[in-house]
């Protein structure tokens, strides 16, 4: 048996989306690859965010799971419905605590080799360190998402006392933890800057198998219920405040005179029913909503739209990485890219000719971009999305990677 690796994370598989997802393919490939792997998670509840069946919190309140070399601890933690800046704040305090009980009723017990922590939410990483402190373990801090600036600049959290007691939380996790990863290059710049060591590359992976190029776009166009001569323009992703869709649906409107068109909306969030509202009081006739899709048709589901659109607001440029973007790239899709000419996701597309950038927030030029991606000949753009998910993205090629960093 390889080493014992202990994942403390508040979101885990089987979520299809987001940080579940890729929490919960990372421990399989590391159980396939010989490490006994323990997780410390919650119940899946992303991006529902109502806890999903066959779990239910009135049922169960610390949960073990086990499969192969896999142990699952399942602790609750409060879920709120409308998630705001202050009740998401709650739910991350929430869970930590229950995550702590489960971990100190584990801490004597044989010892794991390495624990990983995975942000957001950040202050997870307090419990490795108490854990690296007790068992001398290897602390590795993965950061998907710079969580407490986004919670700034969007102004979830306006206490500046707040915000400065939080950065200072981080800090004593950056400097006790023995390995700190990112995904995205303009993220490493940002933490390597605020901590002045070394923070390796761990990007987002895309089973490069599952999701691959289709022919006879037309033909499912059609299959989902669409004319084969549409130009389907697809965001499929969370739907949250962070995203910045009331862009999306502005930019519906101004091709609301062009009928063949068609927006398409799909995804699940707290802010779908604003967007829907939204959508409703501007009368646009040319934009569908639909739920996530099941896995075993959304590589079908991706083939058939002519742009994917990928959109953040200018102060979210470098703090998150959209992981919607690993898929579409993939298959060869056409990305229409909101990001600013500095930010690393701007840099990384523009380097590699594999998608179609235009300033976050210009509703002009996204409005623009959208008929270029429809009407420009963009076959060597989805060329070069294809290679680079199959040379850089593989969940192989990425996990082997990690495990020559850390283990």
């Amino acid at each position: 048996m390889g080493k014992r690796i202990l994942l403390i994370g508040g979101n885990f598989s089987p979520e299809p989306t987001g940080i579940g997802k890729y929490n919960g393919e990372m421990i399989s490939w590391l159980a396939d690859n010989g490490y006994e792997c323990t997780v410390i998670t919650s119940y899946p509840y992303y991006p529902q965010w109502e806890v999903q069946e066959p779990y239910h919190r009135a049922k169960h309140w610390f949960k073990k799971e086990v499969s192969g070399n896999t142990t699952i601890y399942r602790c609750p933690q409060y879920v709120p419905a409308a998630p705001s800046g202050k009740k998401r704040m709650f739910q991350d305090v929430s869970f930590a605590m229950s995550a702590f009980v489960k971990m100190m009723q584990l801490v004597w017990q044989r010892k794991f080799d390495i624990v990983i922590t995975v942000a957001p939410p950040f202050h997870l990483g307090l419990l490795a360190v108490l854990y690296k402190r007790l068992r001398g373990a290897t602390f590795v801090y993965h950061v998907q998402d710079l969580q407490i600036e986004a919670a700034r600049d969007l102004q979830m959290i306006r206490s500046k006392r707040l915000i400065s007691m939080m950065l200072k939380l981080e800090q004593l996790i950056l400097r006790s933890a023995d390995h700190v990863s990112s995904i995205a290059d303009g993220m490493i710049r940002k933490i390597s800057d605020k901590t002045g060591r070394e923070v390796f590359l761990f990007p987002n992976w895309v089973d490069v198998s599952q999701y691959h190029p289709l022919a006879d776009k037309a033909a499912l166009k059609e299959a989902f219920g669409f004319a084969a001569t549409d130009k389907i323009v697809l965001y499929s992703g969370a739907i949250g405040e962070k995203q910045g869709l009331e862009a999306l649906l502005h930019a519906a409107a101004d091709w609301q005179h062009q009928p063949d068109i068609r927006f398409l909306i799909c995804g699940s969030g707290p802010y779908k029913v604003r967007l829907e509202q939204m959508a409703a009081q501007l009368g646009l006739s040319n934009t569908t909503f639909l739920p996530l899709q099941p896995s075993g048709q959304f590589n079908r589901f991706l083939n058939m739209a002519d742009v994917h659109l990928v959109i953040q607001k200018s102060h979210a440029s470098d703090l998150v990485m959209p992981s919607k973007l690993t898929t579409i790239l993939a298959v060869g899709g056409i990305a229409l890219i909101t990001a600013n000419s500095g930010t690393g996701l701007h840099e990384l597309v523009s380097r590699h000719n594999m998608g179609i950038l235009v300033d976050a927030e210009n509703q002009e030029a996204l409005r623009t971009g959208i008929g270029r991606a429809v009407w420009d000949n963009t076959t060597d753009i989805a060329k070069n999305a294809r290679a680079y998910a199959a040379a850089h993205l593989s969940i192989s090629g990425v996990m082997t990677r990690f495990k020559e960093q850390v283990a």
